[in-house]
């Protein structure tokens, strides 16, 4: 009951086509343009997919009937915050990227449909996600890269950034249980965190990593990049009660999860 199309989310009219046929009952739009630095580089790129290419999908979903439209925020929307684990109803109205601020856009224009058209929403917001099958120019794919080929690993802020990762496994468990349970509120549009509960310093993070490579990294230590935040973790309660989630992978699990798939795909490059 797959089936895979190639298309461009910001061309409206052939995603139109797609609605049209298959009467779709749920959606999950995971589409956007990721990363803090990229988004420095080439702030039209991220207007374009995730402003515009959002809309698309958020406008077809509302008339098509779509009985839960769920889509993916992130973790950046928070900016640089003091106080941790981060609930989800801390101030999101300073993000330090445009790739932040494309995704609070996300979030607002969901709420606005929600409101105006009475489609339920959905908003996840991801911690830092990691494993088999990750972006390669996410940390962890990289971090293993440069072990492997002896290169100095590139550690911003001087190494001395905090992060909540999120095993992949849990961010599907999320998605799958929230799509069969849309919002019922008045405006019904709901927001939720899904981190792994834990904040490591990057150090710590790269130590595992070494570990399981059985390989010493080397270290370039530069500035904070304009964009990054220095701290994340989030706060589960909140997903926790409406799925009934009890635990996360832990991130040595994860990290070994990841480095036999690393390994066995790098092997065969």
């Amino acid at each position: 009951n797959f089936i895979f199309f190639k298309i461009d989310i910001t061309d409206l009219n052939n995603l139109r086509k797609i609605f049209k046929k298959y009467k779709l009952q749920y959606v999950v739009n995971l589409a956007a343009q990721a990363g803090v630095r990229y988004s420095i580089e080439k702030p039209s790129t991220y207007f374009k997919n995730n402003l515009e290419g959002f809309f698309n999908v958020i406008y077809l979903s509302k008339d098509y009937g779509v009985k839960h439209f769920v889509f993916a925020s992130t973790s950046s929307v928070y900016g640089n915050q003091t106080k941790f684990p981060i609930e989800e109803n801390r101030n999101t109205d300073k993000p330090l990227s445009f790739y932040a601020a494309t995704k609070k856009s996300n979030e607002v224009i969901a709420h606005s449909f929600s409101n105006i058209y009475g489609l339920p929403s959905t908003g996840l917001r991801f911690f830092t996600v990691y494993g088999p099958y990750g972006r390669p120019d996410m940390a962890l794919y990289k971090f293993s890269k440069d072990i492997i080929n002896n290169k100095s690993i590139k550690l911003f802020n001087y190494g001395d950034h905090e992060r909540d990762f999120t095993f992949i496994t849990d961010i599907v468990e999320g998605i799958i249980k929230i799509i069969s349970k849309p919002p019922k509120k008045k405006i019904p549009y709901e927001i939720f965190n899904i981190g792994g509960n834990k904040s490591y310093k990057l150090k710590r993070f790269i130590s595992i990593i070494e570990n399981n490579l059985k390989t010493k990294a080397k270290f370039e230590y530069l500035p904070l990049q304009k964009g990054d935040v220095r701290k994340t973790q989030a706060s589960t309660k909140k997903l926790n009660t409406f799925i009934n989630k009890k635990s996360y992978v832990k991130l040595e699990f994860g990290i070994k999860k990841f480095i036999k798939w690393f390994n066995n795909t790098y092997e065969n490059k």
